[in-house]
């Protein structure tokens, strides 16, 4: 439905390189990245507000190199949204409509119906100015809507919204989706990405790192770039990797350091194992765990659910632990622990 092939476009000193993408039809597709990753300027190249310096964009196998901005069936929502603040809600909904040339009869038929499927019809009459951000976000979508664009482009549309009006306007996203409204939004928040998106795509540094369905992403991440960013911290590059068994293999990480897997050796890539499979004691364990290292706190963290500790055993671990086993333990940044996770629990990932 939308193919993006080969973009490439210098501005300044910034480069997208090589940007391939493509959106199916009643897809979300998350563009997914840090702030400067490029993710907007994919956006206003689709939408015709930035020409690229090669590379092509269509929709529905038609290029849209040579349609102008005001031709291209797609709608652009600004991360600052881009209300007019001396007009009314009514007005700023029938904005895009005047400009095209439909009549009044017409303009308010859309505009109601606009209005009534983002439950805003009770605000028409209101200044923007007047409205909360929720009310205000709802109001932006509306006017890109009431165009019925092929293609919705969202630039960070949560990012201004407190917790509880980013949680009702995701749900909003969700049921405009679910109607058939295919949607490219930008993000640099994974967990907002795993909330809405059929696929994502990551950016870092104007290319685009891996795309894929969350699941796929976030369980086996192709650089460590996308680990870190899909808040994945126990992931390494394997120096070497040998079988000790059929059903053993040791790769080594880090400045000789062997970690156990299952399974027999494959090729060189990266190991990974989660934060909670990370067992602390203050002496050597006797457990069934394969993977033992001695190490020195260099970081203690409160987060949501438990205590992330960091330790250093030649590289950083992460382990996610209670604070009853903090207290209990005594850990504190600079003591010595033993650290200890099974085989079972590392996963490979091949390059």
């Amino acid at each position: 439905m939308l193919k993006v092939s080969n973009i490439y476009k210098t501005l300044g000193v910034f480069n997208l390189k090589d940007v391939s993408l493509q959106v199916k039809k009643g897809e979300y597709f998350i563009l997914l990245g840090p702030s400067g990753a490029g993710k907007s300027i994919v956006l206003e190249i689709i939408a015709g507000l930035i020409q690229p310096d090669s590379g092509s964009v269509e929709i529905n196998n038609i290029n849209l190199d040579k349609i102008k901005i005001q031709e291209r069936k797609v709608g652009l929502v600004f991360q600052d949204l881009a209300l007019f603040p001396h007009l009314s809600v009514k007005q700023n909904i029938a904005y895009p409509l005047l400009r095209k040339g439909k009549t009044r009869m017409e303009i308010n038929r859309l505009v109601v119906e606009a209005a009534q499927s983002l439950s805003i019809e009770h605000l028409l009459r209101r200044n923007i100015t007047t409205l909360s951000g929720g009310e205000q976000q709802r109001v932006a979508l509306a006017r890109t809507l009431v165009t019925k664009p092929d293609v919705l482009l969202l630039d960070e549309p949560l990012s201004s919204l407190d917790v509880e009006r980013r949680a009702e306007i995701r749900k909003l996203l969700r049921e405009i989706n679910r109607k058939g409204q295919t949607i490219i939004h930008v993000t640099h928040d994974y967990e907002e990405a795993i909330a809405l998106a059929h696929r994502i795509a990551v950016m870092n540094n104007g290319i685009i790192e891996q795309t894929g369905t969350p699941q796929e992403v976030f369980s086996k991440p192709a650089s460590s770039f996308v680990a870190g960013f899909g808040g994945i911290k126990n992931f390494y590059k394997i120096n070497s990797i040998s079988s000790k068994n059929k059903d053993l293999t040791e790769a080594i990480i880090g400045n000789r350091l062997p970690v156990f897997l299952l399974g027999e050796a494959i090729t060189d890539g990266y190991i990974t194992f989660p934060e909670n499979a990370v067992s602390i004691s203050n002496t050597v364990m006797d457990s069934s765990s394969q993977n033992h290292f001695k190490g020195k706190v260099i970081d203690v963290y409160p987060q949501r659910f438990g205590v992330e500790v960091i330790v250093d055993i030649g590289v950083n671990v992460y382990s996610l632990v209670t604070m009853e086993s903090i207290q209990k333990l005594s850990i504190a940044v600079g003591a010595e622990v033993w650290i200890s996770f099974k085989a079972s629990s590392v996963r490979f990932i091949g390059e």
